[in-house]
């Protein structure tokens, strides 16, 4: 496969069963054989992505000084900022070109999570940025959660199956600034060759080129969305689950030609998390005589843990 298929989530939505079942095997025959698609008709309005985009650029504007008050120590850089070059892809030396930003869930006073997910962080010179993260973590989590329903009825599951495992998941909004690169960055990019942890990745801001994606055949294909158009992909938590049989593709955002080395790039990826005790066990339907099962049982809780120390997030 060549080319990045697009899926449009209002075919799910509506009253349609042919429409219904046309979107789930358009999605499900993508991401067996490629892992990403672009998808429209989700549930996040013109006004709101530029209000989040406008936002995060006056974030990542403010002085080094004020980004680092909200680098939180001691939690795996799970809320709040992380600068620039702290994150490593697995398997890399270099530390990625970018700097970024995490919103986590959202619960309620009573939330049994309330003790095991840091708080998030609010920023204080910018009171509009805490408000339009939360409204666009909401609007991409009920995106992902129709997805998820999606794949569920193509994995031949109960249409809901996911539904109770990502309520009140562990799920993070990621703004990242990849600045200007202003000398040979011998080696490093703005994000090396990686799979993402979790089990779906919803993408803001892969309009330009700069986002590429490894077909099955190894080579590297752009993955460009239309303005209406989120990325979306597989994660290693997804394709652990199902033994493989939905593709967690490696991918990688390459440093501009060197006349656009003066500008910024921005892009938002919203990881879509289960909570910690859903077991990521390969599902019963998915393993046989010609897919025998390709991992060891564990949890998402403990999968992510073993990840971040992988990034250099978390210290051993």
């Amino acid at each position: 496969m060549d080319k990045i298929p697009s899926v449009d989530l209002r075919d799910f939505l509506s009253d349609n069963p042919e429409r219904k079942q046309k979107f789930v095997n358009e999605i499900g025959k993508a991401y067996e054989e490629i892992g990403f698609v672009a998808l429209k008709g989700h549930f996040l309005d013109d006004n709101l992505v530029d209000d989040l985009y406008g936002e995060v650029k006056n974030f990542f504007e403010q002085p080094v000084e004020t980004k680092k008050k909200y680098e939180i120590p001691g939690i795996g850089g799970q809320r709040g900022y992380v600068g620039f070059g702290k994150e490593t892809a697995k398997g890399f030396k270099k530390g990625d070109l970018k700097e970024f930003w995490h919103f986590g869930q959202y619960l309620s006073d009573d939330s049994k999570y309330k003790t095991e997910y840091p708080d998030n962080v609010i920023v204080d010179e910018l009171p509009k940025f805490n408000e339009v993260g939360k409204e666009a973590f909401q609007m991409l989590e009920k995106t992902g959660q129709y997805v998820l329903r999606a794949l569920a009825l193509h994995l031949g599951l109960n249409e809901f199956y996911f539904d109770d495992k990502i309520a009140e998941g562990n799920s993070i909004l990621r703004p990242i600034h990849y600045p200007p690169i202003t000398e040979e960055p011998d080696d490093a990019v703005r994000a090396a060759a990686h799979g993402d942890i979790n089990l779906i990745t919803l993408l803001m801001g892969a309009q330009g080129k700069g986002l590429q994606v490894q077909n099955h055949n190894g080579e590297w294909i752009d993955a460009i969305a239309e303005p209406d158009e989120l990325m979306i992909n597989v994660g290693d938590m997804l394709s652990r689950h199902t033994n493989n049989k939905l593709k967690s593709t490696i991918h990688r955002v390459v440093n501009p030609p060197r006349e656009l080395w003066s500008t910024s790039r921005y892009s938002i990826p919203f990881f879509m998390h289960p909570i910690s005790a859903m077991s990521l066990n390969a599902l019963e339907n998915c393993v046989d005589e010609n897919n025998p099962k390709l991992y060891e049982d564990t949890t998402a809780g403990e999968f992510l843990h073993e990840r971040l120390i992988e990034l250099g997030l978390i210290k051993k």
